[in-house]
């Protein structure tokens, strides 16, 4: 048996085609459930689930009154009756074998969880949305991120999108931290690591993630991102819980502002500020150069999506330090 868990909040744009992409799986239905646990939605996101619960009987709609996503996760893997637990998001897409490939490998490679590649895509494709999708999957963008950039064999890595568990694995680390809005799967992923477990990235199928369309959500969202790697840390108490690549937002936000706040002393000190501003818009010309003749793509919206993505996930983890402060560590 396999439990398909979506956690979902106002999802009426993206929830159909998600659920129709699970509805063709290339795997007897007979053997799979279909969760979707709901933070009390406002739009038509219960009304579109409704119509498809009363057609398939393997999908189920539970109510998720605190609203957060690992509260959801963890709902629906006490609610689920399967031996393997798959985790999907609502704004996603699903080829026909994600289900049947990612099994596959779980009992092949004996693995505590596995992932596929997460490719980014959007609804709307014009030259600032595809802009934003391309900043979203280049190295300049998401650093070294694997599920994002691709692989063609499997990989031993520290985290994937997603998952796919057997249930016994929730048993033996525990359940998502509720203490985390975001990045609990990461932290999940860490703690699996460092008990010992593995995690692998696989080739042979994928998902595709819907990106924000603009750069007031790219924004939005990417602050957040960047205040929860802070506040991860924090509630964990472990330093490890995510990887150096989400902080070197940060680290470059420091550079700007440490030495203009010591310049006071010395004006001098000034001058390492702006050799990192420089160096930053020379990677950013030359990035948004090779991707704007290679995709034929405007180098003004691919300049100003990365801009978008690391200043506002820099300041989101600089607003993550100084919230941290005020926040007493409590059990998970």
């Amino acid at each position: 048996m396999i439990s398909i868990v979506c956690p979902v909040f106002n999802e009426e744009r993206y929830i159909e085609q998600c659920i129709n992409s699970i509805i063709s799986q290339d795997i007897d239905e007979n053997i799979i459930e279909l969760l979707f646990i709901d933070g009390m939605s406002t739009d038509r996101t219960r009304s579109i689930i409704q119509v498809y619960t009363e057609k398939y009987s393997f999908i189920r709609m539970i109510d998720n009154p605190n609203r957060t996503v690992p509260y959801a996760l963890n709902i629906g893997i006490k609610e689920s009756r399967g031996d393997i637990i798959i985790r999907i998001d609502a704004h996603s897409y699903f080829p026909p074998n994600f289900v049947s490939t990612l099994v596959n490998y779980l009992i092949a490679l004996n693995a505590d969880n596995v992932g596929a590649v997460c490719i980014t895509d959007v609804v709307n494709k014009n030259m600032k949305t595809l802009a934003i999708k391309e900043v979203l999957m280049s190295k300049f963008g998401v650093g070294n991120s694997l599920f994002r950039i691709g692989v063609k064999t499997v990989k031993e890595v520290d985290t994937v999108p997603f998952g796919c568990w057997r249930k016994s694995i929730f048993e033996k680390h525990g359940l998502f931290d509720t203490r985390l809005a975001r990045n609990q799967d990461i932290e999940f992923n860490k703690r699996i690591i460092r008990e010992g477990g593995k995690i692998y990235l696989v080739p042979d199928t994928y998902s595709i993630y819907y990106a924000r369309e603009d750069f007031k959500q790219l924004a939005r969202n990417n602050f957040q991102n960047g205040k929860w790697n802070i506040l991860t840390v924090k509630y964990t108490g472990q330093s490890n819980s995510l990887s150096l690549r989400h902080f070197i937002p940060l680290v470059f936000i420091l550079s700007l502002m440490v030495p203009a706040v010591f310049s006071i002393l010395n004006n001098k000190i000034i001058y390492m500020s702006f050799l990192s501003i420089t160096i930053y818009f020379s990677f950013l010309f030359m990035s948004s150069l090779i991707i704007s003749l290679k995709k034929r793509l405007s180098i003004f919206y691919l300049a100003l999506s990365f801009i978008t993505l690391h200043f506002s996930y820099g300041f989101g983890s600089l607003v993550g330090i100084i919230k941290s402060v005020s926040i007493k560590r409590s059990r998970p």
